[in-house]
């Protein structure tokens, strides 16, 4: 399993999707097995969707921040900055489908008439999707269906059809804005320049300096612009980055705990180790361990 995170040209992350040639990512996740019950603020040209299982977690969308309980989810439009994390580290099981706009646009028509409305309006960056809203609910119940199809021969085929179904729910409740105004933040793309940074680079050795200089601004607004967006500073966002590379490295590879330490940018092992304990509540060894006992 390759662990890099691709970007492209724009910066924005290239979504590793369960099969190649068909853009959608499924996976049914648990936030406990993020460094600090946080996953990495990111962006890409695909849309998102998720829907909590048990627990609850905070969602944050550009910034803003919404709790998402179980029986809820969450729509986030392409192009958006988000994460997800637990303010009182508390667990969260959660359904994410990930897919790109591109399966909805078989001819220019369907694409200029249904999908780029949705795509370009920029007063929709997320909906909070609500179980007691009847069409919300019909949304947050065909991300399940999504995942309960995986295992079919014809789960693409059924997965098209869901996805048809959410994104046409969406077109028909929404609310038009057709002049509202673009919404630009420099500081919002100054971000999106620094993540890209860390995530290309975070093998190496990054200072507060190579971040700042990366989004074209100073070590003092690099900083609040992180607390702003992200509410981390950039080098805790850097060592949960590759505390997350580190631990996929241990389910998806034999590398032992100390060249995965030196892989992902750490300086030493016991550093290493350490931060992985505190962050993850157990050992690189032990999490490795009770991986394997699960999967089994």
């Amino acid at each position: 399993m390759d662990t890099r995170v691709w970007i492209n040209p724009d910066n924005s992350e290239k979504v590793q999707y369960n099969t190649d040639d068909y853009p959608v990512y499924v996976r049914r996740d648990v936030l406990s097995t993020y460094p600090n019950y946080t996953a990495v603020s990111h962006w890409h040209d695909d849309v998102e969707l998720i829907a909590i299982l048990s627990g609850h977690m905070i969602y944050n969308v550009n910034g803003e921040a919404t709790r998402l309980d179980a029986g809820n989810g969450i729509f986030v439009n392409a192009r958006q900055l988000h994460y997800g994390y637990s303010d009182d580290r508390s667990e969260c099981i959660f359904i994410c489908v990930i897919f790109h706009p591109m399966l909805l646009c078989a001819s220019r028509y369907l694409e200029q008439k249904f999908v780029a409305p949705i795509l370009s309006d920029s007063s929709l960056p997320w909906h909070f999707l609500d179980q007691g809203i009847g069409w919300e609910a019909q949304i947050l119940e065909d991300v399940q269906k999504i995942y309960g199809v995986l295992p079919e021969n014809t789960a693409e085929l059924k997965i098209q059809s869901l996805i048809s179904d959410i994104w046409s729910r969406l077109y028909q409740n929404r609310k038009v804005c057709e002049d509202a105004p673009p919404i630009r933040n420099h500081h919002l793309s100054a971000l999106k320049e620094m993540v890209a940074f860390i995530q290309e680079h975070y093998r190496e050795k990054i200072s507060l300096s190579d971040i700042a200089r990366a989004g074209g601004v100073g070590k003092t607004s690099c900083c609040a612009i992180f607390r702003r967006f992200v509410n981390q500073t950039p080098n805790a966002y850097l060592t949960d980055y590759r505390l997350r590379k580190g631990a996929e490295l241990l389910l998806s590879t034999n590398l032992t705990v100390t060249e995965i330490c030196y892989e992902v940018g750490f300086s030493g092992g016991s550093y290493f180790t350490e931060t992985f304990h505190r962050c993850l509540g157990c050992s690189p060894g032990e999490y490795r361990k009770n991986s394997a006992c699960t999967a089994g």
